[in-house]
């Protein structure tokens, strides 16, 4: 097997390991299903029929076809995949992602492109338009003369003119398989593919990695988490808080060793102890609080 079917997910960009930003597109290959194959013996040709999503309102007759796959829904999709042999395979199996993809494979993908609905010959071919002066006052984007005279005196089939723009199938060659998730069954390509989103695509793979010219995407090696970060910062906060009051209690320190301040007497600072030697076991005693001062001051 080298195809696959998937739903368009998501457009986005991603960096290389070399700094090269790069436009990528996740698609979603969840639900691959094997309904049915075909041999070289009975079909003349050997090929696998998938089935791909769900849907609700189908026809009556595809309930025999889920039926013998052992599935209990109608697939959205369903198509055969051409194969080299198909012994083995087994009805109502899913396909896994990677077992059929490698990081680094070259795949091509198939899709509907957006319809835009009718346009004219400048939108939809690039055509240049008449000119602007000569009397062409209102012929600036007409389409012109469209046929000859009278050889061949029609019009050829496939004459590029305004018409449906559109909605028509498109496929993307050669991309590039970035990274696989096995988890949730995700492919992220290299490039954009065709189609709105949530969109139907077939991978196909056609080439194997290239060692030498394959960059990988760049990868954070230890992701922080935001509460961690938090827990960070708030530390640097009250570190930078303790250094500011240490320089304003040295700022203080300073300028109070500078000044010359009267000494400030407290009441408990107030109490003579007792002489040594023989008056030792006399009482302490206190003096007033306003003679001391006075004595200070004279």
């Amino acid at each position: 097997m080298n195809t696959l079917f998937a739903r368009k997910a998501q457009q986005a960009q991603r960096f290389l390991e070399n700094g090269t930003r790069i436009p990528v597109t996740l698609v979603v290959a969840d639900g691959n299903v094997i309904m049915g194959e075909k041999t070289m013996d009975r079909d003349n040709y050997t090929a696998v029929k998938l089935g791909f999503g769900k849907t609700r309102k189908t026809a009556k007759s595809l309930f025999g076809e889920a039926k013998k796959a052992n599935l209990n829904y109608i697939p959205r999709v369903m198509a055969e995949v051409r194969v080299e042999a198909s012994e083995g395979a087994e009805l109502g199996s899913a396909l896994r992602v990677e077992d059929i993809f490698k990081i680094g494979d070259i795949v091509d993908v198939t899709g509907t492109s957006k319809g835009k609905g009718f346009a004219g010959g400048v939108k939809r071919y690039n055509f240049r338009g008449g000119p602007k002066t000569h009397g062409q006052s209102d012929r600036h984007r007409a389409p012109g003369s469209i046929g000859s005279g009278t050889t061949p005196g029609r019009v050829y089939k496939g004459k590029r003119m305004a018409g449906n723009m559109g909605h028509d199938t498109v496929t993307v060659k050669n991309l590039t398989v970035i990274e696989i998730s096995p988890e949730a069954k995700t492919l992220l390509l290299q490039g954009l593919v065709p189609g709105i989103l949530n969109g139907i695509i077939k991978i196909t793979k056609v080439g194997e990695i290239k060692e030498k010219s394959f960059v990988p995407l760049f990868q954070i090696k230890e992701p922080i988490e935001s509460s961690a970060v938090e827990e960070s910062n708030q530390e640097v906060e009250v570190e930078a808080i303790a250094e500011k009051v240490e320089e304003v209690k040295e700022e203080v320190t300073l300028d109070q060793a500078g000044a010359e301040e009267p000494e400030v007497v407290k009441e408990e600072e107030l109490v003579i102890e007792a002489p040594k030697g023989d008056e030792a076991t006399e009482e302490v005693k206190v003096k007033d609080l306003n003679e001391v001062k006075e004595e200070q001051n004279g």
